[in-house]
């Protein structure tokens, strides 16, 4: 441990890998089918195709074909296909992850594993330990319920063990299978809008502050969950499967009140929006993205890598973010990155990443 006088442990990003299910949802051919499974119910075509063209969606990544969305399914049907295709998708982010920071799973002493659109007990983290050799003393941390926060509160644990313990090295894995949670026989407004948005996506990143440790710096992170605000989104129990709660405006709250969060988060590590060298956002949509170049003073379409993403695998829940932040890194994003996400609690979460 270091002393009292020694410099703080900074952790550092050694690397961040992505995967993603093999069928491609084409946006243009799940208008065709929600209108045709929604028309009688919503008023017809007209009316239903502005939600999938102003998504600004092209293709998403699904574990199962379109033609599976349907049909009606059971609830252990959808979580026998979410645990068949999490584990696999999780193991092939974490060989990449492991592979570009020159390490093999044996190196890894903490996993921390996120993810909120499946029931996984044994854990996801212990199921991978059987398809991959992590030591058996590995410290395992699953993390369940944090939606699209999860990415970025996700990293910020992460960073926080690796502080803790600057002699070892963290796994951090997260997996969503949004699309598994579409229910054919729902036709509320929450579940229309998801079958708009939803795809599926897997992230790993190793973190460490180790001397041999190289990458970005993460810096300070926080939360904040808003009062009386647990209906904002998260999921319902039915009987069917996992039903898509969204039931406030989630624009109109990221304009009028994550505005000052960020703000004063920035304030307290001595930024401001000019000093950050690029706005890494969860694309919660395509609405959620035009809040958030207005809540930081940003022209519109200046979320580019934000934008693209959405663009190219929807939204993925906590997976997006670090989706988001791959491109941002590869294409040589430099200075303080802002990570935002906005997730089920009402939760913000926030985190500094030095690029």
């Amino acid at each position: 441990m270091p002393s009292a006088h020694s410099p703080a442990p900074v952790p550092r990003l050694q690397s961040l890998a992505l995967a993603w299910p093999p069928h491609i949802l084409r946006q243009e051919d799940v208008a065709a089918n929600g209108a045709e499974m929604f028309a009688t119910t919503h008023g017809g075509f007209e009316r239903l195709e502005p939600i999938y063209r102003n998504a600004l969606i092209e293709t998403r990544h699904s574990c199962v074909p379109i033609e599976w969305y349907l049909k009606p399914h059971s609830f252990s049907e959808r979580n026998d296909l979410f645990l068949a295709n999490a584990v696999p998708l999780l193991a092939e982010a974490a060989g990449k992850a492991l592979e570009q920071a020159g390490l093999a799973a044996g190196d890894i002493d903490v996993i921390v594993a996120v993810c909120t659109t499946g029931i996984a007990t044994p854990a996801l983290d212990a199921r991978l330990m059987q398809v991959m050799p992590f030591r058996p003393d590995v410290r395992r941390t699953p993390m369940f319920g944090l939606g699209c926060a999860g990415g970025v509160v996700g990293l910020a644990r992460a960073a926080d063990i690796a502080r803790a313990h600057p002699d070892e090295r963290v796994l951090l894995l997260v997996v969503e299978l949004c699309a598994l949670t579409f229910r054919a026989q729902d036709r509320s407004k929450s579940n229309l809008v998801a079958t708009a948005l939803f795809g599926d996506g897997a992230a790993a990143a190793v973190i460490s502050c180790r001397a041999d440790a190289r990458g970005p710096a993460l810096g300070a992170s926080r939360e904040h969950t808003w009062p009386d605000s647990l209906d904002v989104m998260g999921w319902d129990v039915a009987d069917d499967g996992l039903k898509v709660v969204f039931s406030r405006d989630i624009p109109t709250l990221v304009q009028e009140d994550f505005r000052p969060v960020a703000t004063k988060f920035l304030a307290d590590n001595g930024l401001t929006t000019a000093d950050v060298g690029g706005f890494v956002c969860h694309p919660g949509g395509a609405k959620v993205i035009e809040a958030l170049e207005g809540c930081f003073e940003l022209s519109e379409g200046s979320l580019t890598h934000t934008r693209a993403v959405l663009r190219d695998h929807g939204n993925m829940s906590a997976a997006t973010v670090l989706f988001v932040l791959k491109a941002m890194l590869d294409d040589g994003a430099r200075g303080p990155l802002l990570l935002t996400t906005l997730g089920p609690g009402f939760t913000a979460g926030l985190m500094l990443v030095h690029a």
